[in-house]
């Protein structure tokens, strides 16, 4: 049985054996031995997956019914275990009740900042992800400040896991082949709870910030300081200058304002 990449869904897949594996020996496993991975396509990362024996449970989900096919008849043994499912919209409450769960995968280009903005809702319960993206979106999550690539989605991950960029990957390892060269992170939740300062607020100011990325601090937030004058340290930045942590001050700074 064949199953064709369809260009609607982003896949392409990955058919290099040696890159299969290095992603897998990339997953770290410490704080997690649950694994599941999105977007299995025709198997090849989910092989390696399979035969690592760190991992206890093993998961694949994907919303290609074709690629789901294929896999029950390669991996019959673990048909209840492949699952034809939206990761984006899956009750992730259900999955594993109680247990937690890594996420990995070759992301479909297409959806793979959606995919991390999902993890992000069950940060609490995903302690590790390890996936395959855009090279140049890849980048950009595990940039830091003082970049222009670091922006909205970098500050986001980067408040709830350490981003390390594992290493590049190069067209032609792909069937069939992507326009642009791919990249490989590795995300390990940090210590951090939750962030000292009104979440959904925090979100607001970093989105705020970085739609007017040209602009300083003092006129990008304008609409949310409300007369507030910045200290000097922020009046003149950039969001792209910004850590975390400079923007759960900012936050922190605007609420008070409005309390």
């Amino acid at each position: 049985m064949k199953v064709k990449a369809k260009k609607h869904l982003g896949q392409h897949f990955l058919k290099d054996a040696s890159i299969c594996q290095r992603i897998v020996e990339n997953l770290p496993l410490a704080k997690c031995q649950n694994v599941l991975e999105v977007g299995p396509g025709t198997g090849a990362l989910s092989k390696w997956l399979i035969d690592d024996e760190r991992i206890q449970e093993l998961y694949l989900m994907d919303v290609d019914e074709e690629s789901i096919a294929y896999l029950k008849i390669a991996y019959p043994e673990r048909a209840s275990e492949i699952l034809l499912e939206d990761f984006l919209r899956y009750d992730i409450n259900a999955f594993i009740p109680g247990q937690n769960f890594n996420v990995v995968g070759n992301f479909p280009y297409n959806i793979s900042s959606q995919i991390l903005f999902r993890c992000l809702e069950f940060k609490d319960r995903i302690p590790e992800v390890v996936g395959m993206f855009q090279r140049e979106v890849a980048q950009r999550i595990a940039q830091g400040p003082g970049s222009k690539q670091y922006g909205i989605l970098s500050v986001f991950m980067q408040a709830y896991y350490d981003i390390e960029y594992l290493f590049t990957v190069d067209e032609d390892v792909f069937d069939p082949p992507p326009k642009v060269k791919s990249g490989v992170i590795r995300c390990i939740r940090n210590e951090r709870k939750a962030l000292p300062c009104d979440e959904k607020l925090f979100k607001t100011v970093v989105k705020t910030a970085f739609n007017q990325r040209r602009k300083t601090l003092r006129n990008s937030l304008k609409p949310l300081l409300r007369g507030l004058e910045l200290p000097e340290k922020y009046s003149w930045e950039r969001p792209e200058q910004c850590s975390v942590e400079d923007f759960i001050i900012l936050t922190e700074l605007i609420n008070n304002n409005t309390a």
